[in-house]
């Protein structure tokens, strides 16, 4: 655990900018230090003013080809980036499985680009209670733009809404994954839609096929416009920037960006909650023999999960 006073010093190196004590920050609060959160606590004040942009889609979409496109065009406009990969855990260490060493590799000595991977460990949505800190860190320390990266797995993705003010999803035509995404209700999440790996012959076909999902939605407020992209060329990305523009503008003028960011307070701390909640209830079944017992029974078939659920709550 860090001392009171390295505490403060980081704290106040993390304010100023500095990319180590971001860096060790997040490191504090993904390991579930103590220091971590009194560090969280007191950088919240100095948060809210990064832009948040979330990318979801399913594995191999090219989400980190096109992060690091994107983050190429935010630094010929001036804007410092801070990207939070959120990867698969390994079943073994709970460690992020990609790592930092192979993305966005060229932009790794540019001190106006941070770059972090971290591991879901198994949260639904693919979001890790630390990610949602760590974004608040990058925020604190000064960063215009946090792009965060999640895993794609399917409706679960869903999670990522709460954690973002715009919300990008990435397909690529040809993939069973994407039309399986549509079938699911994925495209109710995205506030841009990204048809990436553009130069596949199926491209229009999976632009028609968006459009006619969309189409069923709601016809009033703002409609996701779909950008086709070839992030490995560095083809429309500005067009996709200039979308997410727009989206901003539009929220802001709207006033539904405050109303947005309360709904993601909201579900930040309910998600909190309930993961500490679930901790210490594990810890707790472990610890006592008639909850260990229950759960034998329930294993025999002599009580029902949710009687047991049930009476494990009543005894707590």
């Amino acid at each position: 655990m860090a001392a009171k006073g390295t505490t403060e010093d980081l704290t106040t190196r993390l304010l100023a900018g500095d990319r180590r004590a971001l860096a060790r920050a997040i490191s504090l609060v993904e390991d579930n230090d103590p220091a971590g959160w009194e560090l969280v606590k007191a950088i919240y004040p100095r948060t809210g003013n990064a832009r948040v942009v979330g990318l979801t889609g399913a594995p191999g979409a090219g989400k980190s080809t096109l992060i690091s496109a994107m983050t190429k065009a935010e630094r010929a406009r001036g804007n410092t980036i801070g990207v939070l990969s959120i990867d698969p855990s390994s079943p073994f260490t709970h460690g992020a499985l990609l790592g930092d060493r192979i993305r966005l590799t060229e932009h790794f000595l540019d001190p106006g680009v941070f770059i972090r991977s971290m591991a879901n460990r198994g949260a639904l949505g693919g979001l890790a209670e630390a990610a949602l800190q760590a974004a608040l860190l990058i925020d604190a320390a000064g960063r215009d733009i946090v792009l965060l990266e999640t895993v794609g797995v399917g409706q679960a993705e869903v999670d990522v809404i709460n954690h973002a003010d715009t919300v990008v999803l990435v397909l690529i035509p040809g993939s069973g994954d994407s039309i399986q995404a549509l079938k699911a209700g994925i495209m109710e999440i995205p506030d841009v839609i990204v048809v990436n790996k553009a130069d596949h012959p199926l491209t229009e076909t999976m632009v028609r096929e968006v459009r006619a999902v969309l189409a069923l939605g709601p016809r009033e407020g703002w409609v996701p416009p779909i950008v086709k992209t070839e992030a490995v060329h560095d083809k429309g990305i500005d067009e996709l920037i200039e979308k997410l523009d727009e989206h901003r503008a539009y929220i802001e003028a709207e006033g539904t960006l405050v109303e947005r960011r309360k709904r993601n307070l909201r579900s930040e701390v309910l998600a909190i909650a309930t993961g500490r909640l679930r901790r210490d209830l594990e810890d707790r079944i472990e610890a006592t023999p008639e909850f260990a017992d229950l759960l034998e029974q329930v294993s025999q078939r002599k009580i029902d999960p949710a009687s047991a659920a049930s009476q494990i709550l009543e005894d707590l």
